[in-house]
């Protein structure tokens, strides 16, 4: 097996917070930082536009329904036309906006499950699988916003009972934090950020709070350039080639083949070279063998 590296990719960055926690404001900064086209798909009736003079930026202005199907066309035509970055503020209308998930499933389940919104949730959770999945393929930098609202519990201390806070829960699906490199949550004063979970290891857990600025998304950009480059298509045809010319054996060739048929899955013009090699090769492997016997 070949040894674990590190790939160069793009970010996936989540910010939650309460509103008026400076949300747009650092998803903005932040992406000045990673340099290049921003576009903001906007949700929040126009608030992106109030920071128009820290950075350059288009604006797509999402109106209800906000079904998973609208977000995932407003990312994709931002992807089309060339973006660097792509921010979704935010992404709580998706699921719990008019229109969103919560609606959609209430919906289905009348139409199709009698009401049944247990049953109706197989619909729903694929319609914002199949967003999420999206946002993870996105080719550009993606940062989205989250709304949270403080969880509190009652406990007893010392034999008296106190309303303790226990974090922040943002208004989306449960585990949707896990689908992030970054989650970054804002504390209401000041634009202050902790990290709530980081696979970049540039923010620590312990780490007192910091200010979202155009030197964080510097930051996040050299560590996700510090990876090994992710490998074209190209390079994957040409690697295929390289290998075709040094296997020994059909069962070496074929297993080389195999391995890039399936990862050129959306090249099919680059699969029909590889397969042309793979079948050059495979007669002259079978032609040694007849030789050999």
């Amino acid at each position: 097996m070949p040894k674990a590296e590190r790939k160069k990719s793009k970010l996936r960055l989540a910010l939650t917070g309460p509103s008026g926690s400076g949300k747009t404001y650092g998803a903005l900064l932040t992406a000045k930082g990673l340099g290049g086209k921003i576009a903001v798909i906007d949700t929040e009736k126009g608030s992106a536009a109030l920071y128009s003079h820290l950075v350059d930026f288009d604006v797509l202005d999402l109106e209800p329904p906000y079904t998973p199907e609208r977000y995932r066309q407003a990312v994709k035509l931002a992807v089309d036309n060339g973006y660097a970055v792509v921010i979704i503020d935010s992404i709580t209308h998706e699921w719990s906006g008019s229109g969103g998930c919560l609606e959609l499933n209430e919906e289905t389940a009348r139409a199709k499950y009698r009401g049944n919104t247990w049953s109706a949730w197989n619909d729903t959770k694929a319609r914002h699988r199949a967003f999420i999945d999206d946002l993870l393929a996105c080719s550009a930098h993606v940062i989205v916003t989250m709304r949270s609202k403080t969880e509190t519990a009652q406990v007893e201390v010392n034999g008296r009972k106190q309303v303790q806070k226990l974090g922040m829960k943002s208004e989306q699906n449960d585990g949707i934090e896990y689908e992030f490199t970054t989650v970054l949550d804002l504390v209401h004063d000041g634009n202050f950020a902790l990290p709530s979970k980081d696979r970049t290891g540039l923010f620590p857990p312990n780490s007192d709070p910091f200010r979202l600025s155009e030197n964080i998304g510097q930051r996040l950009a050299e560590w996700l350039e510090s990876g090994k480059a992710i490998p074209t298509a190209q390079d994957i045809l040409a690697d295929f080639i390289a290998n075709c010319e040094k296997s020994e054996t059909l069962e070496e060739l074929q297993a080389f083949f195999k391995t890039t048929y399936i990862t050129l899955k959306n090249e099919p013009e680059l699969q029909a070279e590889a397969r042309n090699a793979y079948e050059v090769k495979k007669d002259i492997l079978m032609a040694t063998e007849n030789t050999n016997e």
